[in-house]
């Protein structure tokens, strides 16, 4: 089959990208794009760390076929990222100490953005709910949780002092 160009939004701007059919967003962003905190973990959809959101919705790029972005919406954890500083939520995620290797930290953080988005002062269940496709080895998910509701409290004006 015959590559294609795919034209979709990357952190406020149009991107092209060439590509051989069902080629995943996760190759494009990390081979393509240098987007490489997008983590290539299980490939299978199954951990989480490949999370990116698609018009603000999380998804497991390993999964999705680049075609499928097509002039949508792309947010990866490098177009989060505000040039000076951090968002709320990656400093919530460092104010609580909530990773330890980091490798399924991006994913868990676009999560927590787009929880937030949608519920901006979710309780623990929402919050256990939302983090059930992502998986860590190293927390125990106390301090992801602990980081979420922090990072709820500073974007909702309300800001608190770590949970810890």
């Amino acid at each position: 089959m015959a590559s294609t160009i795919v034209t979709f939004e990357l952190g406020g701007r149009e991107v092209e990208v060439l590509v051989r059919p069902m080629t995943t967003l996760q190759s494009v962003l990390r081979n393509q794009l240098g987007q490489t905190a997008t983590k290539d973990g299980c490939r299978q959809g199954g951990c989480g760390s490949c999370t990116v959101l698609v018009d603000g919705e999380p998804m497991a790029s390993c999964l999705l076929p680049i075609e499928d972005v097509a002039g949508r919406r792309v947010t990866t954890l490098e177009s989060l990222t505000p040039a000076e500083g951090l968002h709320p939520v990656q400093q919530a995620f460092v104010d609580e100490y909530a990773f330890q290797c980091g490798y399924c930290t991006p994913g868990m953080v676009m999560l927590s953005k787009a929880l937030l988005d949608h519920d901006p002062a979710p309780n623990d269940e929402a919050i256990g709910q939302a983090l059930a496709g992502n998986l860590c080895r190293c927390t125990g998910y106390r301090p992801i949780v602990d980081a979420i509701r922090h990072a709820s409290g500073a974007m909702s004006g309300h800001d608190t002092e770590p949970v810890r």
